[in-house]
């Protein structure tokens, strides 16, 4: 019985990703995604040296603000903070709209359109649900698992090794790396969309891709990895380009 109303169950947890129109499996709730989202949020700014003024704290929230704008998700509760921290060069937007940008970052994304690039890609993510997508497709492998192990009870325990193992290797590799790799490409996308109707160019942020790739040492083949290959990347971004200026070119038209 548990595995007859499994499908049914995730036929109607399917919801529509902005932008896209991409089907995604969403077993949690906005709110319970939101609320995990604000608690990641204080802890990890609880030991994280906060900037509290100067440029490029007004820099960062001015693009959040308007990227947020065109995101235009009325459940989110935006904040965005710049954290003192050189080596790390990262930023990222949880649920319920949390943006942290790391100074490590600010040199490679040079200016306010670099700047756009990263910020749109990272709230890209949170509007997209991607976290709780991740979770959903962790929980559903765990369901499938258990009732794979139901079904082989009788079983020798050499046959349920193998068959257990052989599944896991081919969730990982077979949905949960893959679907990473749409969540980071989709980021890509909607994030250019975003930046272009909130009023900055899209045509740089190839050129921060870029430099991202040059900074980047070894990295695994695409199949292992939960990005796109840095060549992919940049030429789906390219093959993105005209539809963004498109945006871009209207965002300008409006003001």
């Amino acid at each position: 019985m548990r595995a007859l109303l499994l499908p049914v169950l995730l036929l109607a947890a399917c919801t529509t990703v902005p932008v896209t129109g991409r089907k995604q499996l969403s077993l949690y709730s906005e709110a319970e995604e939101a609320s995990l989202g604000l608690q990641a949020y204080r802890e990890i700014l609880s030991d994280a040296q906060i900037v509290a003024s100067g440029p490029d704290v007004e820099m960062v929230r001015r693009v959040g603000s308007r990227i947020a704008a065109v995101a235009d998700d009325p459940g989110f509760q935006w904040e965005f903070n710049l954290v003192k921290d050189d080596a790390m060069v990262n930023a990222f937007c949880l649920p319920g709209g949390k943006v942290a940008v790391y100074t490590g970052i600010l040199p490679l994304t040079q200016t306010e359109e670099g700047l756009a690039t990263v910020m749109g890609h990272e709230i890209a993510h949170a509007i997209a649900r991607h976290g709780g997508e991740r979770m959903s497709q962790q929980s559903t492998a765990g369901a499938l698992g258990a009732v794979l192990e139901a079904s082989l009870a009788n079983k020798s325990e050499g046959t349920r090794s193998w068959a257990l193992a052989a599944f896991g290797v081919g969730a990982n590799y077979g949905i949960l790396l893959p679907y990473s790799r749409t969540h980071e490409s989709e980021a890509d996308e909607i994030g250019l969309i975003y930046m272009a109707r909130a009023g900055y160019d899209p045509r740089p942020s190839v050129d921060f891709w870029r430099r991202m790739a040059a900074k980047g040492g070894a990295k695994p083949p695409e199949f292992l990895s939960t990005h796109p290959s840095d060549e992919t990347r940049i030429a789906q971004l390219r093959a993105l380009l005209p539809r963004a200026i498109e945006e871009y070119e209207k965002s300008r038209a409006g003001r």
